[in-house]
């Protein structure tokens, strides 16, 4: 195989995959370890599984048709395409207020600079990274190594708060307790809204496309899930041992406060690395997929795709000066994301048994069957969020 092309194939694994890790990844799986404890490893299985289910269904209709999302969409049911684009594009732009926040909030830990500050400068590092010459390899690039940085710390911090690694494993599969909310939050936050898309754009627009390409897809979907699934389980695996210890984890920012109680100042200054690197990597994430939802509806914008995606980050970064971040936004349009997911997943399994769309395609039996799976369990877990939500 072509080394470009291996490159993006890898590239968009760590694109889908730093782009799910972001600030709210670091805060939901402290939160949820402190509601359900070892109990939330089994949430992490259940979850990894839809996951899987949804990304290996939305990547292939997506190479198989050689087209994005929103024009299959449109192209199956007229309009629906452009409401899908409205609710990826304000979704990722809300994100994006927050990734750009929790980007200054690493630099300060790191710097001691002013989050406001360090926003500034995360978001014209962005700004470089899409405007570098061959802006798929930096992204590819960029993604890979801050990907890499990330697990490679933790895996740190996990050692030093020493676990109970057997307790872990064992609730994973048999756990005292499950929680719905935390299960469509985790999917929604892994392969909902942008997310579930980020690297199938980036494989079609790096070539990678055709049913020849599937297998290439298939690994490719199946990684950024692993190494999202990774990182999760040992962020779990931190607050697990700080939990055991018996330590206080300090609300505030209960991320932080983790890695501090494992590892003392060090664990401190390593947790500003993995909040500025996954908060970095889904800005770049956000900004690329939310703008590739919509060039492809006016050849002006695909022409300027560099400015429009640079508007986006700009935009994202003066909302965020202006208004802080907006926690309460954050925690809403994860939800709203896990709701999106089984709207998005059933017009791409619909799609995949169009023949105008797939020619000659036979999409395989018992992926149709597990996606419809992942559409009905996440519409059914959805529905009990939204109803918590008014009953509140």
């Amino acid at each position: 195989m072509a080394k470009p092309k291996q490159s993006a194939i890898t590239g968009a694994a760590f694109l889908m995959a730093t782009s799910a890790i972001g600030p709210g990844f670091l805060t939901q799986t402290t939160v949820f370890t402190q509601q359900l404890a070892a109990s939330f490893g089994f949430v992490i299985v259940i979850s990894v599984l839809l996951d899987i289910g949804a990304q290996l269904n939305i990547w292939r209709v997506i190479a198989v048709t050689e087209k994005r999302a929103p024009i299959i969409a449109n192209d199956l049911f007229p309009g629906i395409g452009y409401v899908l684009s409205a609710l990826i594009v304000m979704g990722g732009l809300a994100f994006n207020i927050g990734n750009i926040g929790g980007s200054g909030l690493g630099l300060q830990v790191i710097t001691g600079l002013d989050p406001a500050y360090g926003s500034i400068i995360s978001c014209l590092i962005a700004l470089f990274i899409f405007w570098y010459k061959e802006a798929g390899k930096a992204i590819d690039g960029f993604t890979k190594i801050l990907g890499l940085v990330m697990i490679g710390l933790t895996v740190y911090i996990v050692f030093k708060a020493s676990p109970p690694i057997g307790t872990a494993v064992y609730r994973s599969f048999l756990p005292e307790k499950i929680s719905a909310l935390a299960i469509v939050t985790l999917v929604g936050g892994t392969v909902g809204g942008y997310i579930s898309f980020a690297g199938g754009h980036r494989l079609l627009d790096a070539g990678v496309k055709g049913t020849q390409s599937l297998p290439e897809v298939n690994k490719s979907a199946v990684t950024g899930i692993v190494i999202t699934a990774l990182m999760r389980f040992l962020l779990f695996l931190c607050v697990l041992g700080v939990m055991h210890q018996g330590l206080i984890i300090n609300n505030s920012n209960p991320a932080a406060s983790v890695f501090q109680q494992a590892a003392g100042n060090i664990g401190f200054r390593f947790f500003g690395i993995v909040m500025w690197a996954a908060a970095i990597t889904s800005v770049v994430g956000a900004a690329y997929t939310s703008v590739s939802f919509i060039k492809s509806y006016h050849p002006w914008i695909d022409q300027n795709e560099k400015w429009v995606i640079s508007g986006f980050i700009v935009i994202s970064t003066l909302v965020y000066l202006v208004i802080g971040n907006p926690i309460q936004i954050l925690v809403t349009v994860g939800a709203l994301n896990g709701i999106i997911l089984p709207i998005a997943l059933a017009i791409m399994l619909m799609a995949a048994r169009k023949k105008v769309l797939v020619n000659q395609y036979q999409h395989p039996l018992w992926l149709s069957i597990i996606g419809w799976m992942v559409v009905m369990a996440m519409g059914w877990m959805s529905s009990l969020t939204v109803y918590n939500w008014f009953n509140q």
